[in-house]
């Protein structure tokens, strides 16, 4: 899993800055406010930190990508806001505070395409979680038609930034359903006017985990209270899920 360069993360910020309402109130039904912080984990730029902060709950970010962590900072300063952020690997997690409970929203926990690393995070997580030592993330599976494609998934869209240049993304996307695996290229060309300002590209790749595999992966890595939730994102014809969990024992 690389990390996510500059104009990724302005894309985002710029394209979706704030989770939609039904995802932050799901998560701030859910996270304790009084038991102690809660991490979430692969941030980003902070489309769901920063108005869980703005809603009184002491959450801490944690992700890979400096550019993502500048882009969440830069929103917590915009917002009069403040919250410890670090840039860490999830697999190798280690930072020096332990956390009531843990998110990963928005599918990002699928961008660990490989099993063992998925675990090794979910392991990570685990050792810095104390009591009621909550974890809740959001996942989906392709639909079916959608995996079935044959062809590359083409798709074009644009992002305004603050001061009237734009960046347009272009990503072009193959569907490896016996494997469980999407990969997409994207393509980012940051202009002002006819001004060429940046270029970027990236390959991300995701998986995907039926409800009874993503409980069976939590189990292996010592949670247990598993329970399936409504998914508060709607994605298409994707099936969305949450999931909670809490360590066992």
């Amino acid at each position: 899993m690389s990390a996510a360069g500059p104009l990724r993360a302005r894309f985002g910020a710029a394209g979706e800055p704030r989770a939609s309402t039904p995802e932050i109130a799901w998560y701030r039904e859910r996270l304790p406010r009084d038991a102690g912080p809660c991490l979430e984990v692969m941030c980003g730029y902070g489309r769901l930190l920063v108005p869980l902060v703005e809603a009184g709950l002491n959450v801490h970010g944690v992700d890979i990508s400096p550019a993502m962590l500048a882009e969440c900072a830069t929103g917590l300063t915009r917002a009069a806001l403040a919250a410890p952020l670090f840039r860490q690997d999830v697999t190798e997690l280690n930072v020096p505070f332990r956390y009531a409970a843990a998110s990963i929203p928005g599918g990002a926990f699928q961008r660990l395409t490989d099993v063992e690393r998925a675990l090794a995070a979910l392991l990570r997580i685990r050792a810095h979680l104390v009591d009621p030592a909550l974890l809740c993330m959001d996942l989906y599976v392709p639909a079916e038609r959608v995996q079935r494609i044959a062809a590359p998934q083409i798709e074009v869209r644009t992002a305004t930034l603050a001061d009237g240049s734009r960046i347009a993304l272009r990503s072009e996307t193959m569907m490896f359903p016996d494997a469980r695996l999407a990969r997409t290229e994207n393509r980012y060309v940051h202009r002002r006017g006819n001004e060429l300002i940046a270029e970027e590209s990236e390959t991300v790749t995701v998986t995907w985990y039926a409800e009874d595999e993503i409980a069976a992966l939590l189990a292996d890595a010592g949670f247990g209270d598993v329970a399936l939730h409504p998914s508060p994102r709607e994605s298409g014809e994707d099936r969305t899920f949450s999931v909670s969990a809490r360590v066992a024992g």
